[in-house]
């Protein structure tokens, strides 16, 4: 079989020093030094040099090489030689080697491309323009290294399961909309006019039934769809790693995916981790770091004051006390070193995007006295035991939020996660995995004045909190664990329902009738009556644990064609309009 190379730009060492080889690539750039030129040949394998020069070099082929430009696709024909002494780059695999040309073909031209491959990262243009030309994009080194990380680890995922006998089974992309959580995508039925599919926003149903039907180990790389509100870490179709296990508790599920963990930090980061992964109830995650996500990779711990604050006569803090409010604070150790007083204000007034009315604080002073401007409203014996609840040493600053638990929750939260990263309390390429587990099963909608899953309706309530559906339904805890890393939820699972009476409990709880149950999840309530085995599973975001295994903040830079924040392919053009014959075949007329 003839091809159109021999090596790719990656291959070529000294042990093939003398050798004939064919390369193809991009011209990722050129240099003219008078007789001759001197291209750096790129593709996703690497990068070679080479070079047009007398004598090797015919002089028609010389003459023609002084057109290429970046981007040129190009066959070259050469021998490897090693590179004149003191020329050797030890940046490159190719370093030590360079190809003298003998034979020379032009395969493309391209035009001036918008987007450099070879930019540095401070000079490429904004995130829209990458996105429109994302073929170019693409080329860039880092994005193809992304990619390549992805591969890689979809590929562990799947020879780790395989061996432990999970089955991979495809589930259905066109199923049926069960509103409940995130809005559906909906596909129009052409044969059915007036009826719709939705695309799946997970395959919980389906794997389900799956472990009903006695496949005791499935897993599936899964395409899910959600129409909702994106932000950096979220697309509106994603690819999780979707696993389900019968006969199993929720401590097999996190068991299965401790090694996971360790099996990839292993082959991916070089880490050791130590396992079982650490866990933490929900409620101590809320209470000691505000969030259901902690990253704990530093301190900074939310700390409760609440029965200090009712003794000051600093009316924000007794009046929030008095109300059944809270007051809660976090030591910036040494933080008067980095905050100034204007950079306090911005502290303030950043922790009001997050629903706090102001944001109290002292300095601790050499003497370990506490010094701000409300300070005249404690006195000296309260101020000394606000410093010791907080552990306060000279240079230390004391932040304080006084609101609803679920403001000081979601203020502190922010602001400790703005604090780590500004005063560098943690080494940014750290990896930490733990596990959040015991959610409440139910939140309150103020709203709809109703009771909604905190997971799912198939949630599975703690044997002994099985009274509490009935009785307490807001203290009820679930079967359920997430997976987090670095303050990221890279995962979420829990232990499933597999009793149809419990299951309508939990369904009238959710404000689900029998009909609506019945025209919803018949098939699925009809199942459980044939033998359901106990069963539980999670889903890995892939998308979120590339980004950041890569160090990456935007998961946009974790998919090769990602939606824009407005969930628009600006390559492409999606969503687009529709031909009216298209729309009349469906039975659809828009109304604008």
């Amino acid at each position: 079989m003839q091809v159109l190379r021999t090596h790719t730009c990656g291959e070529l060492g000294r042990l093939h020093i003398g050798k004939e080889a064919t390369l193809c690539g991009w011209v990722d750039s050129y240099r003219d030094h008078g007789g001759g030129l001197f291209i750096d040949l790129r593709d996703r394998y690497g990068m070679t040099q080479v070079v047009f020069n007398p004598p090797d070099t015919p002089p028609a082929i010389i003459e023609e090489s002084k057109s290429l430009r970046a981007e040129y696709v190009v066959q070259v024909i050469g021998r490897v030689a090693e590179r004149p002494s003191g020329m050797a780059n030890p940046k490159l695999s190719t370093g030590e080697i360079e190809l003298r040309v003998t034979g020379f073909k032009l395969l493309n031209k391209s035009q001036t491309p918008p987007v450099s491959p070879n930019a540095n990262a401070q000079d490429l243009p904004n995130e829209e323009l990458r996105l429109e030309h994302r073929y170019l994009d693409l080329r860039r080194a880092v994005m193809q290294k992304t990619l390549m990380l992805r591969d890689r680890i979809v590929k562990g995922m799947r020879d780790y399961f395989a061996e432990l006998d999970f089955i991979d089974v495809e589930t259905p992309i066109l199923g049926r909309s069960t509103p409940e959580g995130a809005r559906d995508y909906l596909v129009p039925s052409r044969i059915s006019r007036g009826a719709f599919y939705a695309l799946p926003q997970s395959p919980q149903l389906y794997k389900q039934i799956l472990m009903m039907a006695g496949y005791d180990r499935y897993v599936q790389v899964a395409r899910c769809f959600r129409d909702e509100d994106l932000r950096a870490d979220r697309q509106p179709e994603f690819t999780q790693l979707d696993l389900e296990m019968s006969f199993v508790d929720a401590d097999d599920v996190m068991g299965v995916i401790d090694g996971l963990v360790a099996k990839l930090a292993k082959q991916e980061l070089g880490l050791d981790v130590k396992l079982p992964l650490p866990r933490m109830t929900y409620d101590e995650a809320m209470e000691r770091f505000g969030h259901d996500a902690p990253d704990l990779r530093f301190g900074l711990e939310l700390v409760d004051c609440t029965d200090l604050a009712a003794k000051s006569d600093f009316r924000v803090f007794s009046s929030v006390a008095a109300s059944g409010g809270r007051v809660r604070a976090i030591n910036a150790k040494l933080g008067t070193e980095h905050y100034s007083r204007r950079g306090i204000d911005a502290l303030t007034e950043y922790v009001a995007a997050f629903g706090a009315k102001g944001l109290a604080w002292f300095r601790v002073e050499e003497d370990g006295s506490l010094s701000s401007t409300i300070a005249k409203n404690f006195t000296p014996e309260l101020l000394k035991e606000f410093g010791i609840r907080l552990k306060a040493e000279p240079g230390d600053l004391l932040l304080f939020v006084a609101d609803e638990w679920k403001v000081t929750c979601k203020a502190l939260h922010a602001l400790r996660s703005k604090i780590g990263a500004e005063m560098k309390l943690y080494d940014p390429r750290a990896m930490h995995f733990s596990w959040v587990v015991e959610f409440p099963m139910f939140d309150f909608d103020d709203e709809e004045k109703r009771w909604v899953a905190m997971h799912h309706p198939f949630t599975s309530p703690r044997d002994q909190d099985f009274d509490l559906l009935k009785g307490d339904p807001g203290k009820c805890r679930a079967k359920a664990y997430d997976l987090v890393i670095n303050g990221s939820e890279a995962g979420g699972g829990t232990i499933r329902i597999h009793d149809p009476g419990i299951q309508q409990t939990v369904f009238s709880l959710l404000g689900i009738d029998e009909h609506t149950a019945e025209q919803r999840f018949g098939f699925l309530l009809r199942a459980l009556g044939y033998g359901a085995p106990p069963h539980g599973g999670i889903a890995l975001g892939i998308d979120r644990w590339v980004m950041l295994f890569a160090g990456l903040d935007n998961i946009r830079d974790c998919i090769a064609f990602p939606k824009t924040q407005r969930a628009s392919d600006l390559m492409t053009g999606a969503p687009g309009e529709v031909e009216s014959k298209q729309l009349k075949e469906l039975g659809i007329r828009i109304e604008r």
